[in-house]
């Protein structure tokens, strides 16, 4: 059985139910059974995660993809939230819920081929319930609302494949969103809206703390998780690098929505770690004191010393993980490298249904010019 204990905590602070020397504890207002978690397979989920987000800054360090935005320092965030999801629950991610995909089965080089240029968007989002990034700051939290205004009134007039599976429950819409896209005009109009009309989504914040260069104490006064009253919106504040917090809050919005109790905003208090994206110098802006700071409560070095500590697992099983991330790595530099050139015609193709006369006249211009290119490029080799 895992070591419990009762701490008396500052009301301001984040509900923390596992220390970052891997113990586990309880908090009045958020109550949680450690049995009800698989930990070993989160510890999993959060190493995967993490390796994901390794091997993709090393392939664009070598020049296999164009960008990448690290989520190094947020696996447990991520992770927690995940796997809270049932599976008719709909996500809305940023563009950097790359741990929140890999829990929900989408294939990791999706996600390559989306910063590599190989594709268009990179994945049809009814395979896993899980929606295309979105790059537009804070543009993704309407289209989550939108969404779940669509499951209320699908459900209303008795049509298929709006319940979660128990009866009277409706799917929930779980959206993805960071600090800085609480400045953003799209995002305070989705809490008006998820509000007023008590939609089931549930809003996410990873508070890393840095909006790029930008530190929240510049957007606000006061915690991300206060400000929800002012939309009239229950606000949690959660231990974002403890993966059991934001698991059980999750989980507790997520249950809420699906029973008609409308939407939730999450906090979950972590740091990133790497910067903002690989064209960022995090140097720049940030003392190295404070990153070393958050380092010491790194999200699966407390998984890792619970699981050692309480004896639940021995050596065996972080060898095991361990080998797994090598082989998960080796395929995906392989998968990486060998990723279709996209089709120049796709982007005229997949803008509507059927392609218009003005489009198709576009097609044709823009097939012309590349075919000048290739000209260019064989009269180039003839004279060398």
């Amino acid at each position: 059985m895992p070591r419990t204990s009762v701490k008396t905590k500052d009301r301001s602070s984040p509900i923390q139910l596992l220390t970052p020397e891997g113990e586990i504890v309880r908090d009045s207002k958020l109550s949680f059974d450690p049995l009800s978690a698989d930990l070993r397979a989160l510890y999993r989920d959060m190493v995967m995660t993490r390796r994901l987000d390794t091997e993709a800054i090393a392939l664009q360090r070598q020049g296999e993809l164009g960008l990448w935005p690290s989520l190094f320092g947020q696996e447990a965030a991520q992770v927690g939230a995940a796997r809270a999801l049932s599976q008719a629950d709909m996500v809305f991610p940023t563009y950097r819920e790359h741990g929140v995909a890999l829990c929900r089965g989408l294939d990791p080089a999706a996600l390559l081929g989306l910063f590599r240029g190989t594709t268009l968007g990179g994945w049809d989002p009814a395979d896993a319930n899980f929606n295309l990034y979105t790059l537009v700051i804070g543009a993704q939290t309407l289209h989550a609302v939108g969404y779940a205004m669509g499951v209320v009134r699908d459900s209303s007039r008795g049509l298929e494949n709006t319940t979660s599976g128990r009866p009277g429950e409706l799917p929930a819409v779980l959206v993805f969103l960071g600090d800085g896209a609480l400045s953003e005009g799209e995002t305070n109009e989705s809490f008006i809206w998820a509000t007023t009309q008590s939609l089931p989504v549930v809003f996410f914040c990873q508070n890393n703390q840095w909006a790029i260069s930008a530190p929240y104490s510049v957007q606000s006064t006061v915690p991300v998780a206060q400000r929800a009253a002012g939309f009239g919106l229950p606000g949690v504040r959660v231990d974002g690098n403890d993966v059991l917090a934001c698991l059980a809050a999750t989980r507790r919005a997520l249950s809420k929505a699906r029973a008609g109790g409308g939407p939730t905003l999450i906090e979950a208090f972590t740091y990133r770690r790497n910067a903002h994206t690989t064209a960022d110098d995090a140097s720049r802006y940030r003392e190295h004191e404070e990153e070393q700071q958050w380092a010491g409560r790194d999200p699966i070095a407390r998984m890792h010393a619970h699981l050692t500590a309480t004896g639940a697992v021995g050596q065996a099983f972080f060898d095991e993980i361990e080998d797994e991330a090598k082989v998960f790595a080796e395929n995906l530099r392989s998968r990486c490298r060998t990723l279709p050139e996209p089709d120049t015609s796709a982007p005229f193709e997949h803008t509507y249904a059927e392609m218009t006369s003005e489009l198709r006249h576009q097609l044709g211009q823009h097939q012309a010019y590349l075919a000048s290119l290739h000209e260019i490029a064989e009269l180039s080799g003839d004279h060398a």
